[in-house]
């Protein structure tokens, strides 16, 4: 069990609403204790309540406890167990470029365009087999997060972890952001690459569409771009990423982010690609653009990689839990045996 990983460690931290359950529950008891005293006297009391054996009542307890703390690592998605994984390469290189800037928390696209964003990459995940995809987050600074890889699994974690903190500094270069995808890909070859942009279009003067029109007449990569959020009213710039209700503000007013679609239709022209006007719009970018646009370009063979990966184990303490229940739904609180002692 030493190679046992949790792909979601954060609902581990539930094992302390457990505890904290634990103690409601003793505490219960106790003032049950209390107020019984009061009312009767023990003579009364076991008459009363003869017939209820309190050991049981705690045992039937422990367990629905028992069950709930068994429950928090099977949602955390246990993994032990290596196999290897055959997938089919067909040959297309796509890299995300995923703005993080603080525009991107703007809700207009609930439940931000940020998080729509990610839903979309998702999309174009379920939809791809076997083609490597790589990661470059940006707001002032882009940073390389994953290279291209053929293990879904694991961009997908760096994936979910991604918020505005990703760049080291605030600001949207777009530009720049496509120029280090760019130089990312690692096949000499000018075909079969791909760079799909997801932004808001808000940029600060990095000359995107040159990036654009350089990446794909000098290294045939098509651009892509996908507009999120609403062109027309706008909508407020939050302030801070968990924080309702309080949003930027620059000389006494609230900052409204519009997105601008002039700068990603020129982009995806200059660029050999497509640009996707998302807008407020729930689409499947995985059919809209993977399956319509970027898996009908040529393609090419690769011998079948192979990758390493967790049997996932979750019905173990899943079905633990489910036992214990059982259990407790069966168990009566009833006095049983002469020997059992009256609360």
């Amino acid at each position: 069990m030493t190679d046992v990983k949790f792909n979601s460690l954060g609902y581990l931290h539930l094992f302390w609403v457990v505890l904290a359950l634990g103690g409601v529950v003793a505490y219960g008891f106790a003032r049950k204790n209390r107020l019984l005293r009061r009312l009767a006297t023990p003579h009364l009391l076991a008459s009363l309540a003869g017939q209820v054996s309190r050991k049981r009542q705690w045992a039937k307890a422990g367990l629905v406890l028992a069950a709930m703390a068994t429950l928090v690592p099977a949602i955390s998605d246990p993994r032990w167990g290596v196999y290897y994984e055959d997938l089919p390469r067909r040959g297309i290189d796509i890299i995300f470029v995923l703005d993080v800037s603080r525009s991107m928390l703007a809700s207009d696209l609930p439940p931000s365009r940020l998080e729509r964003a990610k839903q979309s990459i998702g999309d174009v995940l379920d939809a791809a087999v076997g083609d490597r995809v790589g990661l470059v987050t940006f707001a002032g600074t882009p940073v390389l997060k994953c290279p291209l890889t053929v293990n879904y699994g694991a961009f997908r974690m760096l994936l979910d972890e991604v918020g505005v903190r990703s760049s080291p500094r605030g600001g949207t270069l777009i530009g720049d952001a496509v120029r280090l995808a760019a130089k990312s890909f690692v096949d000499p070859m000018k075909k079969h690459k791909a760079i799909v942009v997801l932004t808001d279009g808000d940029d600060q003067e990095s000359y995107p569409v040159k990036a654009a029109e350089e990446a794909y007449a000098e290294s045939g990569i098509q651009v892509f771009t996908v507009g999120l959020g609403d062109e027309g009213e706008g909508a407020r710039v939050p302030a801070k990423e968990a924080q309702a209700g309080v949003f930027m503000q620059y000389d006494g007013r609230e900052v409204w982010s519009k997105m601008n679609p002039a700068v990603l239709r020129e982009m995806a022209m200059k660029g050999g690609g497509a640009y996707i006007p998302a807008g407020t719009k729930s689409i499947d970018l995985g059919q809209v653009l993977y399956e319509e646009r970027i898996a009908k370009a040529e393609q090419r063979e690769f011998e079948t990689s192979r990758i390493e990966q967790r049997k996932v184990q979750f019905q173990w303490f899943a079905g633990l839990a489910l036992l214990l229940l059982l259990i407790e739904t069966f168990m009566t609180d009833r006095r049983v045996v002469e020997a059992d002692s009256v609360a």
